[in-house]
């Protein structure tokens, strides 16, 4: 029943794949404009100190998803600089990683504050619009089929999806829905985490690491990394842990602070 959904002409796939993605992209930036405004934030970022923040989100954004996109096909990128530096770069440009791109941008956006003097939290603002785009992306993954190459490994379970070679993990359709169902508990798991220290973003970012470091031992893994992981999923762990030793050592700064007041 699902095959029915699936585009198997590669231009077609390409279009609705990449308006999809442009919808994720746009829609997510409407949504947090949105959202901001609804909380009483009418500020102009594009007349404030805030354009450091956007600029930073995307640039970054786009160089992690760029380089994480190409650290996941380590052998294969080798091959296409020692055969062509042209298709290599080609290679690169044309690369997508959800993963390179979130955290890019998070990295994007903590410079963008830097630069602007900026001290307050902002990654709270970021998780209905990050799960907007990952529901619509993710969608647009899925219906474009062979074409998109996140599916998962050749399967038997019921819900398998053939999309042109025999029935695989429908791991774009997995993560979709994830999102949807993380978006819509939302109300309820948003009330343990404290508004404005960024602890609802990071908790996102850590599950989202987490989810990924799963789900991509479902999907084929390119050679070139050790023990048998992806290069996604060695990113993912070193983020994970980066993450953690961050957080404990800010919680531990903020302790003694508090302890000397």
């Amino acid at each position: 029943m699902l095959e029915a959904l699936i585009i198997h002409d590669q231009t077609a796939a390409r279009i609705v794949h990449s308006t999809l993605e442009l919808l994720a992209l746009s829609g997510g930036f409407l949504l947090y404009r949105h959202l901001k405004k609804r909380r009483g934030d009418t500020q102009n970022l594009w007349r404030s100190n805030g354009v450091w923040v956007v600029l930073g989100c995307l640039i970054g954004a786009g160089i992690g998803n760029k380089i994480v996109s190409a650290l996941h096909h380590p052998l294969l990128m080798q091959q296409l600089w020692q055969q062509s530096p042209q298709a290599f770069f080609i290679a690169v440009f044309s690369g997508q990683s959800v993963v390179g791109g979130l955290l890019g941008g998070w990295i994007g956006v903590e410079l963008g504050k830097k630069y602007a003097g900026i001290s307050s939290r902002t990654g709270d603002d970021f998780v209905v619009p990050i799960l907007f785009g990952l529901i619509i992306g993710r969608l647009g993954c899925f219906l474009a089929g062979a074409y998109d190459g996140t599916w998962g490994i050749h399967s038997s379970v019921p819900w398998a999806v053939d999309f042109g070679d025999g029935p695989r993990h429908p791991a774009a359709l997995y993560e979709m829905l994830l999102a949807l169902l993380a978006l819509c508990l939302y109300p309820w798991w948003r009330q343990y985490l404290q508004a404005g220290l960024g602890l609802r973003f990071r908790a996102l970012m850590m599950a989202y690491l987490l989810w990924r470091l799963f789900i991509d031992g479902l999907k084929p893994i390119p050679e070139g990394w050790p023990l048998g992981m992806a290069g996604i999923q060695w990113v993912c762990l070193i983020a994970l842990l980066l993450i953690i030793t961050l957080s404990l050592k800010a919680t531990l700064t903020r302790d003694n602070r508090h302890a000397k007041t």
